[in-house]
């Protein structure tokens, strides 16, 4: 695989840690800035809102510049959001800067994923996708781990300033590794041409596999403390290290996926859909015990990441004309899943369902999941060619096809 796909990877670690590590500093930031819990906890809020403007508003304006550029110039406006948080005076400050530091994220990713692709031969497209979000998996093993403690210990600001550091090291990374003849873009229509790329109901019907299935994730894993804690008896010290198993999990899950995707990317989706399906249905019977939750953690992150990468590129082939818009767009949703997931968790405990009952309403999710992915498959089958007299007959409106049994 290319060098170039470590500084994606830079990037992706950057990307992965900044987004997560606000979760354990809540407390100290609170302290800090004078606020409640629940104020700070509107800075997560705020971050995913610049993911979910940022991704394809960012992705569509720069759609006719050099990849590269886009790449670089978004790494660097992500170091100047987490700068920014590093010397805000005040909560509301904090926020802006917070959203601030969204704004690249999904972009980066969606651009990257086209970069990805267009540096390795057809058959290696989902494994570069999937050595890109390595980076981001990775940092739930040790960046956000690390950034914690450097936060508690140095104080909050010392976090986004490391944060900031390792952006540096991607924009010198990327400027080094990532080659200037394989990063023009094609020939665009404008913004206008770009956005006409979304109006296609497959590229939606990818996007809708993508805010269910990664929905089921987190309407168990925003709730995973309570149920580590309540139900398996597991002491709060013990959470930040299953956390961490989480995170090989999705590493495993996501190299797995995207191994897999390259030789058939449909049924690695429809699989690894099934597989969260299974193990979110069985979470109430796995978190009666210590060893048995430890072993759940782990493979909610491998069944929930196998199906990374082939959302990833299903979305872009469904999207060929405008494929860093379509991708980008997959990680807004990618956000709107956090937020729906955990709020439709939130429903399942808020009626009193108990502690696992998160989990349980995940698999739901993951059922639907598995639902729309299969409206998207009768829809690819419908636009395939088909033989009459031995002849093929390309059914009318279809302007490009792609491989059924592929995806």
């Amino acid at each position: 695989m290319p060098l170039a796909l470590l500084a994606l990877a830079v990037g992706a670690f950057g990307i992965g840690t900044t987004e997560f590590v606000m979760m354990g500093l809540l407390p100290d930031v609170a302290d800090d800035l004078h606020i409640s819990i629940p104020a700070a906890g509107h800075l997560v809020s705020a971050y995913a809102l610049g993911v979910v403007i940022g991704a394809p508003l960012l992705a569509a304006v720069t759609a006719r510049l050099s990849r590269r550029t886009v790449l670089i110039s978004l790494m660097g406006l992500f170091v100047v959001g987490n700068a920014l948080s590093a010397f805000a005076p005040d909560h509301q400050w904090l926020l802006a800067a917070r959203f601030l530091s969204g704004l690249p994220h999904g972009a980066f990713f969606g651009v990257g994923a086209v970069v990805a692709t267009n540096l390795v031969a057809p058959e290696r497209k989902a494994r570069s996708v999937s050595l890109m979000f390595l980076g981001l998996t990775v940092a739930n093993i040790a960046g956000v781990p690390v950034a914690t403690l450097m936060g508690q210990h140095l104080g909050w600001r010392a976090t986004f300033l490391g944060v900031s550091a390792i952006g540096l090291a991607a924009i010198a990374s990327l400027a080094l590794l990532i080659p200037r003849d394989h990063t023009h873009a094609a020939p665009s229509a404008g913004l206008r041409g770009e956005l006409a790329a979304l109006r296609s109901l497959p590229v939606w019907l990818a996007l809708g596999t993508t805010v269910a299935g990664f929905g089921a994730l987190f309407s168990a894993y925003s709730y995973i403390t309570p149920m580590l804690t309540d139900s398996a008896g597991y002491a709060d010290a013990s959470v930040t290290l299953l956390l961490a198993l989480f995170g090989v999990g999705a590493t495993i899950g996501n190299l797995l996926g995207g191994r897999l995707a390259d030789h058939a990317m449909r049924r690695t989706l429809f699989g690894g859909l099934a597989s969260l399906v299974l193990v979110l249905a069985l979470f109430p019977l796995l978190m009666d015990t210590a060893w048995s939750a430890a072993l759940a953690v782990t493979l909610l992150g491998v069944a929930a990441f196998v199906t990374g990468s082939p959302l990833q590129l299903m979305v872009m082939e469904k999207a060929s004309t405008a494929p860093s818009l379509a991708s980008s767009a997959n990680q807004a949703a990618f956000n709107l899943a956090n937020a729906g997931g955990a709020w439709i968790g939130g429903l399942a405990l808020a009626a009193g369902f108990g502690v696992t009952s998160p989990a349980v309403a995940g698999a739901g999710l993951a059922v639907l999941g598995l639902a729309v992915a299969g409206v998207a498959y009768a829809v690819d089958r419908r636009s395939t060619p088909e033989r009459v007299g031995g002849a093929r007959i390309v059914a009318a409106g279809t302007a490009q096809r792609t491989e059924a049994l592929h995806r």
